[in-house]
């Protein structure tokens, strides 16, 4: 059997960890793969996470299984961090969480449960949208369309086609929308826009399902939820895919949650318990570790207030990075406005680079981001951000 089996090809991103891996050129360097770097070129280790890992080693005295759901100290975190809501509150009866393997988990076993449970429904994703949604809701069987979300011309929202286009979605259907710091393009919708996406959702009745893979990375934890908030207060049902990989930096733990919002208490309870049975038959359980670091970070004022200094800092340095990144390209002689690099939020930029500029600079200097021009801005340091710009300024003359 395995010996008619041919080599599937390599993933898009993660191949070119392997190649940038393989590459000899001392100076290269690597803005592919979403992964937060300091100005080491280092994926660190967050204080607070380390303290919480020393309390948690201390006191831990048992490996037993979590619940299916996760520990419902976890889902109460994910509901005061995700929601803004306190247990108990006035709309936190229509939430359920699951904790979930990453986000990518998370987004799974929604788009399993949309598919039992709404299988004739076609899923929307944004044009660019995340290179492995698709993968991901095409494995769970549903059929994926995509909606205009981003204007090449302008490297800016194309809300005019974005709202035409949310407004031609069938009644029923998914649509998928980044929450924050949308991958790839780090092009976001105003709060205003926002305001009118959601009242397009309640007024055609398809349903949201959003991806908060970047929490605290636009602005801060509190703003960048605004879009969820304006989704409870409207009452409509949808789903909540949130990671705690990048703003807790706990990749390798593979944290994240599935949260539900339906229209009361029963239907959330009802709907949760479909969710449950879902993640019995894929994983079963989810892995403790990383749950456990949320939870005791969230749940001590001190370790809380570090964290979110810490988040603050990254954040501080992706900006930081955007700047020197354009004032670097107007000092290496680009002559093309590279301004609206500044604009963008979160870790990833649409450059504007072709994919021949792309391979170019690949090729000849040993710099790696993916096609199309995304690049992770968290990977541009002050040691190698010359050494960029006056390849991109070579690369942009030859090509």
């Amino acid at each position: 059997m395995f010996s008619a089996i041919q080599p599937a090809p390599p993933d898009p991103i993660l191949g070119l960890t392997d190649a940038f891996k393989a590459d000899p050129n001392p100076k290269k360097v690597n803005l592919g793969v979403g992964v937060y770097k300091d100005e080491n070129a280092n994926t660190p280790i967050l204080k607070s996470v380390k303290e919480a890992e020393k309390r948690i080693l201390e006191s831990l005295n048992t490996k037993a299984y979590l619940p299916i759901s996760g520990s419902p100290d976890y889902g109460n975190r994910v509901l005061e961090m995700v929601f803004g809501l306190q247990p108990g509150s006035s709309g936190s009866e229509r939430v359920r969480s699951l904790h979930c393997p990453g986000g990518t988990g998370a987004l799974r076993v929604g788009a399993e449960f949309l598919k039992e449970f709404a299988p004739a429904s076609k899923a929307w994703v944004s044009t660019p949208t995340w290179a492995n949604h698709k993968g991901v809701l095409s494995a769970a069987g549903l059929e994926v369309g995509a909606y205009a979300y981003y204007n090449p011309s302008t490297y800016s929202l194309d809300y005019s086609e974005l709202k035409d286009a949310l407004a031609q979605i069938p009644r029923g259907d998914i649509v998928v929308l980044h929450v924050c710091c949308h991958n790839p393009t780090g092009v976001d919708p105003t709060p205003a826009q926002w305001d009118e996406i959601v009242g397009i959702a309640a007024q055609k009745g398809w349903v949201p399902y959003l991806d908060f893979a970047y929490q605290g990375f636009g602005g801060d934890v509190e703003g960048d939820r605004y879009p969820v908030s304006r989704f409870l207060e409207s009452g409509i049902e949808f789903l909540v895919a949130s990671s705690f990989s990048k703003n807790f930096g706990l990749y390798h733990d593979r944290t994240g949650a599935l949260s539900l919002v339906a229209a009361n208490q029963r239907d959330a309870e009802a709907a949760f318990s479909h969710l449950k049975k879902i993640v019995r038959v894929i994983y079963s359980n989810p892995p403790a570790h990383g749950g456990f670091i949320v939870e005791q970070i969230l749940g001590d004022a001190d370790l809380k207030a570090k964290w979110l200094e810490e988040l603050s800092q990254m954040g501080d340095r992706i900006r930081e990075m955007r700047q020197l990144l354009v004032k670097g390209l107007a000092a290496a002689g680009v002559e093309r406005d590279f301004s609206f690099i500044e604009k963008q939020k979160g870790m990833f930029s649409f450059s504007g680079l072709s994919d021949a500029q792309v391979n170019y600079l690949r090729d000849n200097n040993g710099i790696y981001m993916v096609g199309g021009g995304r690049m992770n801005v968290a990977g541009i340091s002050r040691k190698n951000v010359d050494y960029l710009c006056e390849a991109i300024a070579h690369a942009l003359r030859k090509v």
